[in-house]
């Protein structure tokens, strides 16, 4: 007999509130996650009992490092949007992600470093937004410039940088573009960027969209596609 819908429900939203940073825990279940979280939490009350008796030396455990793939499109805003309201916790930090080309095959008149500081700003106004809606959590910008395929940079630059959680914004796939994937799928040529960091990213990888009419998000993983959650 099949899981009712809830079970599915609370199973998800256990795996991305917290405990196995690796795609693991959303096939497994909550109770590694949950073990960890209780050893954490007891941890960080040790910690804050250390420091009330002067005991400098204990530190509290870090969270989770939870990093977002960002630019300018709508399905990035909506994907932060949806970390910080269902994924991130006070003790993570999290990690916004910005990924541009390397120029080619053109006079190129800006030098590697103002393009970096120009990615910074177009990004920043995200890292407020982050700032403001969780302001005990450590927000910093990462601009990667490559001449690599952009999904193959997410997926290395989020196992170098130690993620637990990668979280990408997905667009609404047309009835034409789902026919070429799943073509492109079984020729064993991959689908997209986001596709590419499901299956190949060693943490959770997470795609998400927004619905436009009734509200909520679907939420595509290694193992669930298009689950959908409510706001």
């Amino acid at each position: 007999m099949g899981k009712p819908a809830g079970y599915w429900v609370n199973k998800i939203r256990t795996s991305f509130k917290g405990g196995s940073s690796s795609s693991k825990s959303l096939d497994e279940g909550s109770t590694s996650g949950s073990r960890k979280n209780g050893s954490k939490h007891s941890k960080n009350l040790k910690a804050e009992e250390a420091n009330k008796n002067g005991e400098g030396a204990v530190q509290v455990e870090s969270g989770r490092k939870v990093m977002v793939v960002v630019d300018t499109t709508s399905q990035s805003k909506n994907a932060l949007q949806w970390a910080l309201t269902h994924c991130v916790q006070d003790e993570d930090n999290i990690t916004l992600l910005h990924v541009t080309r390397t120029p080619v095959g053109q006079a190129i008149d800006e030098t590697q470093r103002e393009r970096n500081s120009r990615a910074h700003e177009l990004v920043h106004p995200l890292k407020n937004f982050c700032q403001l809606k969780k302001p005990n959590v450590k927000t910093e910008i990462v601009v990667v410039e490559t001449a690599e395929e952009k999904g193959k940079t997410i997926v290395e630059e989020s196992k170098k940088q130690g993620a637990g959680v990668l979280v990408l914004g997905q667009r609404k796939r047309t009835s034409k573009w789902r026919v070429i994937w799943k073509w492109r799928a079984k020729g064993g040529m991959g689908g997209g960027v986001v596709e590419y960091c499901i299956h190949n990213s060693d943490c959770m990888a997470i795609a998400v969209r927004k619905k436009s009419n009734n509200g909520g998000y679907l939420i595509t993983t290694k193992r669930h596609k298009d689950f959908w959650l409510l706001a």
